[in-house]
């Protein structure tokens, strides 16, 4: 199954606490350095029971991964769709 949440989906509550801020540093440099079984903060979440952290299981394609969100599953989320947790 593959994570598409970069299209509008307006079923999907926004979450209803602030985001933290990413790490400082340039996108390309911490897309570098994800590595499997590292926890990520999504952007959006799947569904409103699904948790807003995946733990990156493997890459799939240069800027997409294989991911497991928990109460969701597997799915394949692209680069922009998370950042590391800090």
């Amino acid at each position: 199954m593959k994570l598409d949440i970069r299209t509008p989906n307006f079923n999907i509550p926004s979450c209803p606490y602030p985001r933290p801020a990413a790490r400082h540093l340039d996108r390309h440099q911490w897309q570098q350095e994800l590595q499997p079984n590292t926890w990520v903060t999504l952007l959006e979440v799947p569904s409103s029971f699904s948790f807003d952290e995946a733990l990156l299981l493997c890459r799939h394609s240069d800027s997409e991964w294989v991911a497991w969100i928990p109460d969701h599953g597997e799915s394949i989320l692209h680069v922009s769709q998370f950042f590391p947790m800090t």
